[in-house]
């Protein structure tokens, strides 16, 4: 074997792995490849998603309103028991010294 045909075998064979690894990655490419459904889907998935997040948010967001308004009405009932049962507490003071008075004024 002379050396020129020592280097045309070299790039016959060089050519010929080029090729071989051309043809492998297009197969990989051919079968890992995306569809256009596919990728719409996640665009609608991802849509879905970003709405469901602004939902959710919403939600929260209310529901600190709402308990908010809540403690405030249960703080503002409670001031008015406690004003109420002070009230009460007077009116039975004060009907227990009616009392006293009229058994006093009804036995002297």
């Amino acid at each position: 074997m002379t050396r020129t045909d020592f280097i045309i075998a070299t790039a016959v064979i060089l050519f010929v792995a080029f090729c071989v690894g051309w043809f492998a990655n297009w197969l990989v490419h051919r079968f890992s490849r995306v569809s256009q459904a596919d990728v719409d889907q996640l665009e609608r998935m991802s849509q879905e998603l970003h709405e469901a997040e602004e939902t959710r948010d919403q939600a929260i967001t209310y529901l600190q309103q709402r308990e908010a308004e809540l403690t405030n009405q249960l703080a503002q009932t409670e001031a008015e028991l406690s004003a109420a049962m002070e009230g009460l507490r007077d009116a039975r003071h004060e009907a227990e010294e009616m009392r006293s008075y009229i058994e006093r004024m009804n036995a002297g």
